[in-house]
């Protein structure tokens, strides 16, 4: 198959593009910044006469272009997280309209955060949205890569935490237990819904194959976990202890309102991947982290 990735250099699109060329795919990435033979450069908030035709012919397009999120938030920074993802994907389905043939298939990443905050309530793809920014985010999102439909089947991966030893959240949540400090965020009792990042890269690459697949896709493991279960499941796996919580009030004062995303979480469960076969090789999280730490 031919392959487009937009936003394919980061630790998701990286993974699932070195995934596909082992499979002997032809994976072309779109890129702000191109370094290799394989990469074109784009620009999702200007013209797409450039790069448009590299669309043409693919049997997927995927879109994983998005500024990271994980460090405080401003009006600025806001600006340029919902710019993105929102106009970038409206920039992207523009394009796959104006080839000749429109790929069959469009993969664009969108996040578990749409159901907004909900404590321990079990949500699943026929969830309705939540409120913050967010959710509204995620929401807008969603909705720019709808538009693709229906000349494209249109698949919409919901990602949760990835777990990946060496980038994403895991190395900055594990540090502080390095120096023996680490332990529950506030009070512990807010959902986690992780996912290990080869299972993402495989729940794509499964969506990517399956024409049973759309709409909402929730890339979660099967297993959510408390924030407090998680700090000592991390803990056990690096020897450490987990007996120091971070409280609430200094988690708002450093990251403001992005602390929120950490205070509040969702218990999200995989229905659609359940339902149509799809089988996770780490659904539980101590396995999955012991994994990781090995394999490094």
């Amino acid at each position: 198959m031919r392959i487009v990735v937009a936003g394919g250099t980061g630790l998701l699109g990286s993974a699932l593009s070195d995934e596909l060329r082992r499979e002997g795919h032809t994976v072309t990435i779109l890129t702000r910044r191109p370094g290799q033979s394989h990469h074109v450069r784009w620009d999702p908030y200007g013209s797409i006469t450039g790069w448009a035709p590299v669309l043409e012919d693919a049997d997927a397009v995927i879109n994983l272009a998005g500024a990271p999120i994980g460090r405080r938030w401003n009006a600025a920074h806001k600006r340029e997280i919902w710019n993105s993802r929102v106009r970038a994907t409206r920039t992207l389905v523009s394009a796959l309209k104006s080839v000749r043939r429109i790929p069959p298939t469009f993969i664009s990443a969108s996040a578990i955060g749409i159901y907004g905050p909900r404590g321990d309530e079990p949500l699943t793809e026929d969830s309705r949205p939540g409120s913050g920014f967010l959710a509204g985010l995620s929401a807008e999102w969603e909705k720019e890569a709808l538009t693709a439909g229906p000349q494209s089947r249109v698949v919409l991966v919901r990602t949760g935490l990835v777990l990946d030893r060496r980038a994403g959240a895991l190395p900055r949540i594990a540090q502080p237990f390095q120096f023996f400090v680490g332990g529950p965020l506030g009070s512990g009792r807010q959902y986690m819904s992780w996912i290990h990042r080869d299972d993402w890269t495989a729940l794509v690459r499964w969506a990517i194959g399956n024409a049973a697949v759309a709409g909402p896709l929730n890339a979660t493991a099967p297993n959510p976990v408390t924030n407090l279960e998680f700090a000592r499941t991390l803990g056990a796996v690096l020897h450490r202890p987990a007996l120091v919580p971070a409280p609430a009030f200094a988690l708002r004062l450093v990251l403001g309102e992005m602390a929120e995303t950490a205070l509040t979480g969702q218990r999200v469960f995989p229905e659609q991947a359940h339902a149509r076969g799809f089988e996770f090789r780490h659904p539980a999280l101590e396995p999955a982290l012991r994994a990781l730490y090995a394999a490094a």
